[in-house]
Formats: C-alpha cells, sequence, structure tokens
C-alpha cells in the first residue's frame, strides 16, 4: 500500500493539471465577453487561412486566449473558410465565430440590400442602387451603356441578343434586371457583380417560361417589351394584366397601333396622364401612338405577374380600354364605346393633381 500511494498521489496530480488544463483550454475559446452584442465587422480577406483569421479576430478584440485560439485553429479542421465580410460580436466563441467563416454562414454575412422595383424605368432604379453602392446613379447607368461590357454580358446570357444594342433602344438593359430586392454581400461592390446578381435573377425567371415565351412567337425582347407596357398600363391592378394584354394583342394582329401613352411617356422618362400634343405627336420610334407595333425595347423592370398576363393573355374582342380616376379599367370594342367610357368617366383637374 506504502509503494501505491505516491503513484496514486501523482496520478491525481496529473489528473489535476489535464483537468485545469482542459478548464483553462474551454476557458480561452469562450467569449470575450458574453454580455456584449455589439456588432463589429470583420472582413476575411480571399485566400485567408485559419492562423491569418486568427490574427484579424484578435485584431477585433474578437479572442479570449490568442496561444489557445491558434491552437484550436491547426487542429478545427476548417477546410473551407469563406472570403467575406461578417458581422461578429464578443459575446460569440472562439469556435462559433470559425464555424460561421468556415460555412460562409449567410446568418453573419454582412448585408446591405437594395430593390430594383418592378414597374419603375432603369433610370429611377439606378438611383436607388446609387444609394447602396459607391457608384453615382450616372455611373451607373454609363456602364449599362457600355458597348464593349453589354457584349460581354450578351455572351453570357442566353436572354441577351444584339436586340438591346439597337440604335433606337434608350436603354439597353431596360427591363432586362429584375425587380427584386437583393442583399449585397461584398464589402466593395462593384456595378458588375450587382449587374449579374439581377441579370441572374432574370435569367431564372425567363429559363422557367423559355418555351411559353417561344410559343408566343415574341422573340424576349419584343415579349418584355410587351409585358412592360402590360405592366405600366395596369399599374397596381394586377388583375387587369391578362385582358389589358389580351387587347394589345388584338391590336398587333390587326396592325393597329398600340395607342399606349405609358410609352410615349417614357421618350420622357415621366409618368403622367396629361400628355401635351408635342409629347404625343413625337417622332420617337417609342411612341405607339404613332407608330404601330411594339416598341424598340422595354420601357421598366417586368414582373412575373405581366410576363405571365403575356403568355396567358385573356381571349377577347376588345380593342380598346382605359383607366378612370378610381383605377378602375373600361374596355370597349370600338372607338364609339371607347369615347363613351372616357366621357362618362372623366378624369378633373382635382384627379391629375394627386
Amino acid at each position: 500500500m506504502s509503494r501505491l500511494k505516491p503513484l496514486v498521489i501523482i496520478l491525481a496530480i496529473v489528473v489535476l493539471i489535464l483537468g485545469a488544463g482542459g478548464v483553462y483550454y474551454v476557458n480561452g475559446l469562450g467569449a470575450v465577453d458574453p454580455d456584449n452584442s455589439e456588432e463589429i465587422s470583420v472582413t476575411v480577406p480571399q485566400g485567408s487561412g485559419a492562423s491569418s483569421i486568427v490574427e484579424i479576430l484578435d485584431d477585433q478584440g474578437l479572442i479570449k486566449n490568442k496561444t489557445v485560439a491558434k491552437v484550436q485553429a491547426r487542429i478545427g479542421r476548417y477546410s473551407s473558410l469563406q472570403a467575406n465580410t461578417y458581422i461578429f460580436s464578443k459575446s460569440m466563441s472562439f469556435t462559433e465565430i470559425m464555424k460561421a467563416i468556415n460555412t460562409g454562414d449567410f446568418n453573419y454575412i454582412s448585408k446591405q440590400s437594395f430593390e430594383m422595383k418592378e414597374g419603375y424605368r432603369l433610370a429611377q432604379n439606378a438611383e436607388l442602387l446609387a444609394k447602396e453602392i459607391p457608384f453615382s446613379s450616372k455611373e451607373i447607368l454609363a456602364k449599362w451603356s457600355d458597348e464593349k461590357y453589354l457584349r460581354e454580358l450578351i455572351d453570357k446570357y442566353w436572354f441577351l441578343t444584339e436586340d438591346i444594342l439597337n440604335k433606337d433602344v434608350m436603354y439597353p438593359l431596360e427591363g432586362y434586371l429584375a425587380p427584386n430586392t437583393y442583399f449585397i454581400t461584398d464589402s466593395n461592390p462593384s456595378i458588375e457583380g450587382v449587374t449579374e446578381m439581377m441579370l441572374d435573377q432574370m435569367d431564372k425567371k425567363l429559363t422557367e417560361r423559355k418555351d411559353a415565351i417561344e410559343a408566343t412567337g415574341f422573340t424576349v425582347n419584343e415579349f418584355l417589351s410587351l409585358a412592360s407596357i402590360v405592366c405600366k398600363e395596369g399599374g397596381s391592378n394586377e388583375s387587369e394584366a391578362p385582358h389589358i394584354a389580351g387587347v394589345f394583342m388584338n391590336r398587333l394582329e390587326k396592325g393597329i397601333s398600340l395607342g399606349s401613352d405609358v410609352t410615349v411617356c417614357y421618350i420622357f422618362q415621366e409618368d403622367r396622364v396629361d400628355l401635351n400634343t408635342a409629347q404625343l405627336s413625337s417622332d420617337n420610334p417609342y411612341n405607339t401612338r404613332k407608330f404601330t407595333g411594339l416598341t424598340p425595347g422595354p420601357i421598366c423592370a417586368v414582373p412575373t405577374v405581366d410576363m405571365d398576363a403575356v403568355i396567358n393573355y385573356e381571349d377577347t374582342d376588345d380593342l380598346f380600354f382605359y383607366a378612370g380616376p378610381d383605377g378602375t379599367v373600361y374596355y370597349a370594342k370600338d372607338q364609339a364605346g371607347h369615347s363613351k367610357n372616357i366621357k362618362e368617366h372623366p378624369w378633373t383637374k382635382e384627379d391629375l393633381a394627386r
């Protein structure tokens, strides 16, 4: 027994040391301040290894014990560390932070958002985007009109064709950037990056409808042009879109001009009801009051509801429609009926001033 006693003591000491070491190690991986949830932005550059990330986190005050963190970085099997800008806090443990970086956890990625609004013209949406990325709307529109860049996009996306380079087209990418809310996760966003994000989304929407679009007999540019006109004419009254599309289909088939005021508004980059005589007589090819057929290109960001309205347009005998001041749409089969609708539901100066 006397010989075993020293061994027991030694074993006890080893266990205590290992236990204390384990506590020290686990504690060193813990949160710097469990009660501090203040957000801290951390940028992990491309190609960063686990060891260099420890240095970055330590500089931001997110490491409780740098030595322990270095050891964990070596043995933690962090094999797919994702470069990005993250939002962490001192209430997170080292292992939580490293897991987020290793998986590129979207919940921790720094996110700026911008909206490409349905029915907005490209110039309007460029102004919204300019508030979220370090470029002016003028710079954004210049990039979106740069022929070299546009040709690169044509090579990449099946739905972009030489149609967008038509000299009569006012804004080449008008109608091709899918309306949606987008998140920017890049700490240094580029115009090209956000543009392709929107085109990727449009790719999905159009690919889902590719066969249906081909069945209409329209090119993609023609399809989006008509859908954009339906969008602007219908406004927020989405239920009327298939009927409006049906009226336009009838007019196209009969070789009658679309007679759409919203296309004239597009020429002057404005939205109004009281267009003047000079505007209505414009020689611009977007003037469907004067010229038959479709516009050279779309006139706004096109939502899927209006794409589907063109694909599944309502079979109707109507050739005219008129939106009254309360938003109600009135249809007619001939000019006499159309004139009657206008007379019975006139716009007043008060309506126009709203």
